[in-house]
């Protein structure tokens, strides 16, 4: 199955999970899967959230920012691929001060 970002509509994220700025994604949900390609403008954030049904896996394409995970703190830059498994907790922030943070996200889901 071809998803092509293009041809899906761009959703804005105000204070996306309790975070700052705005989230910009474009997503494919068919309710077992999450895939998308997500923005974060410089200095905007996806607040700190445990994941309790399903998992992340965040694949970074542009940019540079850093990742709370659990109790430490990830940098991240492209080709850089951050795993949140079920029952961990992360938040994903845009702290370059310079360009845009670009990442495609699967989030498959554990529990229905």
């Amino acid at each position: 199955m071809l998803l092509n970002f293009d041809n899906i509509s761009e959703t804005v994220n105000p204070r996306f999970k309790g975070g700052e700025g705005d989230f910009i994604s474009r997503m494919y949900n068919d309710g077992f899967n999450k895939i998308m390609l997500g923005r974060l403008p410089v200095g905007a954030n996806i607040g700190y959230h445990k994941h309790e049904e399903n998992s992340e896996i965040i694949y970074i394409l542009s940019g540079e920012g850093r990742c709370l995970y659990d109790d430490g703190e990830e940098l991240l830059k492209p080709g850089d691929c951050h795993y949140c498994p079920l029952g961990h907790s992360h938040s994903l922030i845009n702290n370059s001060g310079t360009e845009e943070l670009v990442f495609f996200a699967v989030v498959p889901e554990h529990k229905k």
